[in-house]
């Protein structure tokens, strides 16, 4: 097994670039719609009430999360079974696109479209989830193994990069403030998007979309697909046959399946970290679209550089080191955040923010800042290495598969986090109460990635 993947040819430059491409096209929706813009958009104006827009948010994500639980790892087998990856990318790319533009139609103050948001989202983010899927198991295809690191890295690190662009092009040019009408740099919103209506907030659905599109292109031009194996009707079949061994031989991947388990549950925490996060602040200190989205750009560079060093950190410490650290940073600040609210930071009372005071000139923001910037740093290194490690633990005739569980474990109790956050949060009323559930996710995950047994050959430890 081992001498099959160090004998892989790599692809060329381009061919890599186009690879790396992919997380770029992508990152937007989870920058703008799921974190920065438009959540806390549509748990503010949308819905008009931070605590139930966080729940019926919570709700939608794990739905979408359940969906994609369900099917990613059936998918991935049928898809080692066809031997290509790009129909099955540029399938779910078309879902994720028609689901993206929804978004449009939640109007600021109208209830009925509360719905049309909430489909849209989740849409959207089942095709994106599913896309990913067959995008990851293209990747040890691409380079030998001890560049598996660097890689994931560059792909998580060129992704954020996207998404800080789309951000910057979002805030500065395009979501303004309704009392002024201005964006962030003072200009009017560029093709006359009314400031009243959050115009700008709602176009960071097709943004995403039309970006998903043009940025996607280099991954079918240049990057390498595997050759076609079978057609589809029998590849279904052999899907099918293929997980129903899989979970018939279980225990011969004890192993793996204890850090699927662990990726499963952690992945959790940091999703609701993201996915919650913008919304929290948005109703903890009163932010507007501009300061969340300033307070996004911070994550987005840190998580960026952070990415970028942990590629090439776990090639050289190896995978599991560098997710273990990162989990301990996630759960330091998580309780932190919790810790800290407008009049109290860890049950000291502060001096309240001064009417008319500036953006960000209370204490407590400003460790909420800084909060948000150790999570990005830690956040880049903790994805781009879990799936780094996958693709040092999974067998190499079954990587689609293993990355359809990748995804499972991603997103099979994805559904429960969001929920978990939004029933906690409906029935105390209490937005801290309920960000509080994620930190549960991340340490029960560090506990079993602990448990997870990886060797020096594998590259998953040097």
């Amino acid at each position: 097994m081992k001498k099959a993947i160090s004998s892989v040819q790599p692809a060329s430059k381009l061919g890599i670039w186009g690879w790396v491409m992919f997380d770029w096209a992508c990152q937007p929706f989870f920058t703008l719609v799921t974190t920065f813009v438009y959540a806390p958009y549509f748990a503010a104006a949308v819905v008009g009430d931070g605590a139930q827009g966080q729940a019926l948010w919570g709700f939608a994500a794990g739905f979408a999360g359940l969906v994609v639980a369900l099917f990613s790892p059936v998918l991935g087998a049928m898809a080692d079974a066809t031997g290509r990856r790009k129909p099955w990318i540029a399938t779910f790319g078309v879902v994720f696109v028609l689901g993206s533009w929804l978004l449009w139609y939640g109007v600021p103050g109208n209830t009925d479209t509360i719905w049309l948001a909430l489909t849209g989202f989740a849409v959207a983010s089942i095709g994106v989830e599913f896309a990913t899927v067959f995008n990851n198991s293209m990747m040890p295809t691409l380079v030998p193994p001890a560049r598996l690191g660097r890689l994931s890295g560059l792909g998580w690190g060129m992704g954020y990069v996207g998404g800080l662009l789309s951000l910057l092009l979002t805030l500065g040019f395009l979501a303004a403030n309704p009392d002024t009408g201005r964006t962030i740099l003072g200009f009017d919103p560029w093709f006359g998007l009314d400031a009243v209506q959050r115009e700008g907030d709602r176009a960071t659905g097709p943004l995403t979309a039309i970006w998903f599109i043009v940025f996607v292109l280099p991954l079918f031009l240049f990057t390498p697909d595997g050759k076609k194996a079978m057609n589809l009707a029998p590849a279904v079949r052999a899907g099918l046959n293929s997980f129903i061994v899989l979970v018939r031989e279980v225990r011969k991947h004890r192993n793996r399946m204890t850090f699927l388990v662990a990726n499963m549950i952690y992945m959790n925490g940091l999703g609701a970290l993201f996915a919650f996060g913008g919304i929290y602040a948005a109703s903890m200190f009163g932010w507007g679209t501009i300061e969340v989205g300033l307070f996004g750009i911070i994550i987005v560079v840190t998580a960026c550089f952070g990415a970028l060093a942990g590629g090439a950190i776990d090639d050289k410490v190896g995978s599991k080191a560098v997710i273990l650290v990162a989990l301990v940073i996630l759960i330091v600040m998580s309780i932190s955040i919790v810790m800290t609210d407008r009049d109290t930071i860890f049950l000291i009372d502060v001096t309240p923010k001064a009417p008319g005071a500036g953006r960000f000139a209370s204490l407590p923001e400003l460790l909420y800042i800084f909060f948000g910037t150790a999570i990005g740093t830690a956040a880049g290194p903790l994805q781009a290495s879990s799936r780094t490690l996958l693709a040092r633990l999974a067998p190499p005739e079954q990587i689609g598969q293993f990355y359809g569980l990748f995804a499972l474990s991603g997103k099979l109790t994805s559904f429960a986090g969001p929920i978990a956050v939004a029933a906690v949060t409906a029935l105390t009323q209490s937005q801290a109460a309920g960000f509080s559930v994620l930190i549960v996710f991340l340490v029960v995950g560090t506990v079993l990635l602990a448990l997870v047994k990886v060797s020096a050959g594998s590259g998953a430890l040097r």
